[in-house]
């Protein structure tokens, strides 16, 4: 497979950097952040992505969706990341439609699947309980009850948790924390009784939240996939997610990587414009070279996503974990290469900084993913 966007696909890019440009530059975000907005993202935007097909992207045609694939998805992300763009798009449009997509029984995709392709419906996936992502030490209870089941623990970290009209669940409902095998995961309304959500605001502006349940009463009807089976399929949710996220990254990089070539292009030092002093230039070519290079692997880790193949989930390792450690490099080259403006709120490149950190630690950060990737080679 070729590492290029086929021409449908470069006109999809083309189409979704034209309405989030226009319509979410960076000043959106600091203009939601500065009004506290209880929502966090717009959702007279969202209803725009929905009416363009973008909020079913995963969704198979025959609930309203595109039909399209992983590659398309990171198209869509990677523009996302060139403005911090907030949306629901990774939680719902991305993670839930492939949960639902992949898992969900034909009444659970006739429930849900068209509504989230119209933009009716936010939808969020809850697993991480720690400060890192670790979803094989999952503790989170689910005990039998009756006809269905009760959920008793807490997640953090849930993108878009405030606001969700549905959450995707992790729980244990056989074996120990460590454990690949005894997860489960589960339909749940937010408004069940027992289900507290509180939200917390990140330092990049975006939101997820904390939620706790406390003995939250789930029928079987709300099991998605295979009682304490739920574990192959999670991770299949998770690898979209994470080459999502990994995409998102190129996007935000190459983004502070042209608004730093710009400043040095301007800014004048000793009487000569910085962009003239070769030690900028030699870090600018170096970083130049890092973004196209973890571009590439983000790419072929979609690309086999869609194919289906084998060597997916390594690929998709490398892919995070290299977007993670270059994204880093380049936001903080900006920083660095901007002065002393750059750590001011008045410039903008310190939001792509904020931002760069969430994404590195969002479903696995680079040592997470670089300890996956050994296992998987047996090193």
């Amino acid at each position: 497979m070729a590492l290029v966007l086929t021409e449908e696909q470069s006109m999809l890019r083309d189409s979704a950097r034209g309405l989030i440009s226009d319509k979410a530059p960076v000043a959106h975000l600091r203009k939601l952040r500065d009004d506290n907005d209880a929502t966090g993202f717009s959702r007279e935007l969202w209803a725009t992505f929905a009416d363009m097909g973008f909020a079913g992207l995963l969704v198979p045609e025959d609930y309203g969706g595109s039909g399209l694939g992983c590659v398309e998805a990171g198209v869509i992300m990677e523009e996302i990341g060139r403005t911090l763009m907030p949306s629901p798009f990774l939680s719902t449009a991305v993670l839930a439609a492939t949960a639902l997509a992949r898992g969900g029984s034909k009444a659970q995709q006739d429930e849900h699947l068209g509504r989230l392709a119209s933009g009716g419906l936010i939808a969020s996936l809850a697993v991480d309980e720690g400060a890192k992502h670790r979803p094989s030490k999952t503790a989170m209870q689910a005990v039998r009850a009756g006809n269905g089941f009760r959920l008793k623990g807490a997640k953090a970290l849930v993108v878009d948790g405030h606001v969700a009209d549905l959450l995707i669940v992790a729980a244990r409902t056989a074996g120990a924390p460590g454990e690949r095998d005894g997860l489960t995961l589960f339909l749940v309304d937010p408004k069940t009784k027992g289900v507290a959500v509180e939200r917390t605001a990140m330092v990049d502006a975006h939101n997820a939240a904390r939620i706790v349940f406390d003995d939250v009463e789930v029928t079987a009807d709300g099991v998605l996939g295979e009682v304490d089976q739920g574990g192959v399929l999670l991770e299949r949710i998770l690898n979209v997610g994470r080459a999502a996220v990994a995409s998102e990254m190129v996007g935000t990089g190459e983004e502070a990587f042209g608004r730093t070539v710009a400043y040095l292009k301007e800014r004048r030092q000793f009487g000569r414009l910085i962009g003239e002093f070769q030690a900028l230039q030699h870090r600018a070519a170096h970083l130049y070279t890092e973004i196209e290079i973890t571009r590439a692997a983000v790419l072929k880790a979609l690309q086999l996503l869609d194919a289906g193949a084998e060597t997916a989930p390594a690929a998709v390792a490398v892919a995070k974990a290299r977007a993670g450690t270059t994204v880093t490099l380049a936001v903080q080259e900006a920083v660095q290469m901007h002065g002393g403006v750059g750590m001011t709120d008045a410039f903008d490149i310190g939001f792509f900084m904020k931002r760069a950190r969430v994404c590195e630690e969002l479903i696995g950060d680079a040592a997470f993913h670089a300890e996956q990737l050994a296992e998987m080679k047996k090193y």
